[in-house]
């Protein structure tokens, strides 16, 4: 079944597309989810918390999903932002089709789907909001952590949610001890909401840059 694990870039298992309704308190989105993708019967708790509880951006400028499935976070943000660019990235090139469908079907022209490498070397976000893929492991997703937290306006946020039984708290101490200041801003349900900040000017181990998808 690897092969047909949403994490990666083409599922082998066969498409089944689906509707679903994402109720939120300030708007509700009709989706189309499919076979492949992360959470497709269902909004993920995780993605739910992160949703209805994490902040608006800090400051004002591009928004980024990192992991973003079929786009549950990406199309809330646009909706709540439309006049900001939305970008989700994934490597599951399936996941980015739906994030390009569901942009159109709800009428968001600001949503922009892509793999990693197609995102511009030198577009920087204001603020990241991510349900990151825990089960890729712990290397592969500290690199995935580092390489877009390199990318935030150095003003910007990356609102992360994550389960305290899955590391959330070491996870934490490890993006701080990394240079960049990380704070819990709220936890619920068992998941923690972390704030990350950007490296200041010279700070954390130049080891921990890694770049990967």
């Amino acid at each position: 079944m690897s092969g047909s694990h949403y994490f990666t870039g083409a599922p082998e298992v066969a498409s089944e597309r689906r509707p679903i309704t994402v109720t939120l308190p300030d708007l509700t989105l009709e989706l189309t989810t499919d076979a492949g993708v992360f959470s497709r019967s269902r909004l993920d708790p995780g993605t739910r918390v992160l949703l209805e509880h994490a902040p608006p951006p800090r400051v004002r400028g591009p928004i980024l999903d990192v992991g973003c499935g079929y786009g549950p976070i990406a199309l809330t943000w646009a909706s709540r932002r439309k006049r900001l660019p939305v970008w989700g990235v994934d490597v599951n090139t399936r996941a980015l089709d739906l994030v390009r469908l569901n942009a159109e079907a709800l009428g968001l022209g600001n949503v922009q789907a892509a793999l990693p490498e197609e995102v511009p070397e030198d577009l920087r976000f204001a603020a990241i909001y991510s349900n990151p893929p825990i089960r890729i492991g712990k290397a592969a997703l500290r690199r995935l952590l580092l390489q877009w937290l390199g990318r935030l306006t150095p003003d910007g946020s990356a609102f992360l949610v994550v389960q305290k039984n899955l590391g959330s708290d070491s996870l934490q101490t490890w993006l701080t001890e990394q240079g960049h200041p990380t704070s819990r801003v709220t936890s619920v349900n068992g998941f923690r909401i972390l704030e990350a900040r950007p490296r200041p000017e010279g700070a954390g181990p130049e080891s921990g840059r890694g770049t990967t998808s």
